[in-house]
């Protein structure tokens, strides 16, 4: 007679059972069952490091549904996979190489770097994958993928060159949200806010005429260095008179004009802002319409540029003070007063966001917008709890163009080669390897440095683990899938669980 513990002992108990069930087969899909589907794909767990208690709960919901889907007859498909997180897992080892070995990325060569990053991904991977196991999670472990797997590889470079043909994707200089400490830019989603207290600071600019001084607030003084215009309400009667006359900016000595725009609020602060194109997403718009120039005044460090004179070299958080101070010298500070200010924090590295003009890769999203509210508006997609359908709508109504490119090394690098001699000839490709032309004299040929964002491969993840761009079993029984479980705060980056057109 065996004598029943008091208590379960899960460690005898679990992982025999678990065995059991996978030896069985239990979990796996058959894509040429006659039953109905249920599918669910997993959003893969970034490869930074061990699971927690919000994937713990994740997983255990998407367990349950699969697990009832599969008790009533159903032909089931729980799609496991992990993610290579560009930007954060780039972080880790970066701190990890820097403990281990004392050397920053740049110190070693791209190649040498990303072995060291595969090597973090194997060893952090298996441990995801012994948690989910260890849970009971009943994915088909015999399809599991990773999104810089060679599928998915392929997935991400026709689906570039695709979009690249149809016009969807282009590249130009533009007003990017930019980590000054990872060095690369972000979508406007990997940004939050915090509300901090600071100050409002009121400048005098003089007239170049002589007849006086006008004054602007501003919560960012240091940006004065690149100014290009003054701007006030066209509704505001206070300065109509002074609409089209030049001001003196100090400190930089460069004349700039008072133009009138109706993005200027006459009730913040004297009714009257600078306007740095360059620096602040308001004020590139207000440069595009004026046509006013563009004056970085910043290095990708978040440092002063040459631009910036007597300030080059300090950082942007140093030469607020130094500018406010030297301002103050020249009998050109009016007031301060205290202001509370929401500022933009990289969701990774928790650095300050500067707006920086940079040459980046965008998709074109107008088009997009109006199919990811159609698909929830009539029903072909539903937000359960429904109550976050507005914020879902908020969301898609006020979309801006996606910047994709990411300076980082990790990641996707994009399928774009430029010719030294002139890199306006470009070439897309969608193969592996090297375009032929490139092959052919690989000395007149440059690969694109960047990668691209981790969401574009992610974007793709609920076909490209069933086989897309091939037309497979997998895709036609499974796809599109039938419900994804996350949190909130990702709702705001999935377009793509449902319906796709290709």
């Amino acid at each position: 007679m065996t004598e029943l513990a008091k208590t379960y002992e899960a460690k005898l108990v679990d992982d025999k059972w678990y065995q059991f069930w996978k030896k069985q087969g239990f979990f796996k899909a058959d894509s040429t069952s006659s039953k109905q589907p249920y599918c669910i794909v997993m959003p893969p767990p970034n490869v930074t490091g061990s699971l927690h208690m919000g994937h713990a709960l994740v997983s255990t919901l998407q367990d349950i549904l699969i697990r009832w889907k599969r008790m009533l007859g159903y032909e089931v498909l729980w799609m496991p996979g992990t993610d290579h997180a560009g930007i954060s897992t780039q972080t880790v080892v970066e701190r990890h190489l820097m403990k281990t070995h004392g050397k920053k990325r740049k110190d070693f060569p791209r190649e040498e770097f990303l072995n060291h990053v595969w090597t973090w991904k194997e060893e952090k991977e298996g441990n995801i994958l012994n948690q989910l196991q260890r849970m009971g999670s009943s994915c088909d472990w015999s399809r599991l993928r990773f999104t810089m797997d060679e599928g998915n590889n392929r997935a991400v470079r026709v689906m570039f060159k695709k979009m690249y043909d149809d016009g969807l994707i282009y590249r130009g200089d533009y007003l990017v949200n930019w980590d000054p400490v990872t060095q690369t830019a972000l979508a406007d989603d990997e940004v939050e806010y915090e509300d901090r207290q600071s100050f409002l600071w009121h400048l005098k600019y003089p007239l170049k005429d002589g007849s006086g001084f006008v004054q602007v607030a501003t919560t960012r003084p240091e940006t004065m260095l690149g100014d290009t215009a003054i701007a006030v309400s066209p509704k505001d009667s206070r300065y109509t008179h002074l609409i089209g006359k030049m001001v003196l900016l100090p400190i930089a000595n460069r004349e700039i004009p008072i133009i009138a725009d109706h993005r200027v609020d006459a009730t913040f602060g004297t009714g009257m802002v600078k306007v740095t194109p360059a620096h602040d997403p308001n004020d590139y718009q207000m440069g595009l319409t004026h046509e006013l120039e563009f004056i970085n005044i910043m290095t990708p460090e978040g440092n002063i540029n040459e631009n910036g004179g007597a300030f080059q070299g300090l950082s942007m958080e140093a030469a607020r003070p130094a500018v406010v101070a030297e301002m103050k010298k020249l009998g050109f500070l009016e007031k301060v007063e205290p202001h509370l200010n929401r500022v933009g924090v990289s969701y990774r590295s928790k650095a300050t966001i500067e707006p920086f003009m940079s040459k980046q890769w965008f998709v074109k999203m107008d088009g997009f917008a109006k199919k990811l509210q159609k698909a929830v508006h009539d029903g072909k997609t539903q937000i359960i709890p429904k109550n976050w359908d507005n914020t879902y709508f908020h969301w898609v109504n006020n979309l801006r163009d996606w910047c994709i490119s990411r300076q980082l090394w990790w990641g996707h690098r994009i399928p774009i080669w430029y010719r030294r001699d002139d890199p306006s000839q470009m070439i897309c490709y969608d193969g592996e390897g090297m375009p032929e032309a490139v092959k052919n004299d690989p000395d007149a040929w440059m690969q694109d440095e960047d990668v691209l964002d981790t969401w574009f491969s992610s974007a793709l993840w609920p076909f490209s683990t069933l086989g897309w761009p091939e037309k497979t079993e997998e895709l036609k029984k499974f796809y599109p899938n039938s419900v994804l479980v996350t949190g909130h705060d990702i709702l705001f980056f999935l377009g793509s669980t449902h319906d796709f057109d290709g």
